[in-house]
């Protein structure tokens, strides 16, 4: 009977043992500091969109504009997006869109104001066929307002001359352009 304890009585030594071992390299000090926790990198952009398009329609169901953009990037804090390569041609009810194109733009929170950065070109065709391009490196465009601006230089190309300017304000819904200063013109006469 002695035998049959023995061999228990030996396990239960081994454990004991462990237990101390593992007990004493324990150290308390390992208990006592935190490691610091890594706080993952938090992206100003809550959401992207590649090959964007966006169509908006009038009450009475003609296009209004369309929008396309390589890529769309919405800032989180300030509900701005960011835009690769608008392409916008604003209809506004009528056959005859503006075309507007830029390398880069920036869409204020709900859409109010929008900003066209890079190489900006602003195209129409009139119901005669005559072409109407419009040029610079920046505008800032008010789509409720029908309204764009710029402080930069601006060329404007049309069908019987060319006009330069620095500053300009357009009033797209009845055509009408304001340059600011420096205006420069060549234009023939038909």
């Amino acid at each position: 009977m002695l035998r049959k304890l023995r061999f228990p009585a030996l396990l239960m030594l081994i454990a004991a043992l462990l237990v101390a071992v593992g007990y004493w390299n324990i150290r308390p000090e390992s208990f006592m500091q935190q490691p610091a926790a890594v706080a993952p990198t938090e992206s100003p952009i809550d959401f992207y969109v590649l090959n964007a398009r966006t169509v908006q329609f009038q009450p009475d169901g003609k296009r209004h504009y369309e929008l396309t953009a390589d890529k769309m990037e919405h800032l989180k804090a300030s509900d701005i997006s960011l835009l690769t390569r608008p392409d916008l041609y604003a209809y506004r009810g009528t056959e005859l869109p503006w075309h507007v194109r830029s390398e880069r733009g920036e869409v204020a929170a709900g859409g109010s104001e929008v900003e066209l950065i890079d190489q900006v070109r602003v195209e129409r065709t009139d119901a005669k066929g005559r072409p109407t391009i419009l040029t610079t490196s920046r505008m800032t465009v008010w789509p409720e307002k029908d309204y764009a601006e710029t402080r930069q230089a601006v060329r404007i190309e049309a069908a019987n001359g060319v006009t330069t300017a620095t500053g300009m304000k357009a009033y797209l819904d009845d055509g009408r352009m304001h340059l600011l200063s420096n205006v420069r013109g060549k234009h023939e006469l038909r």
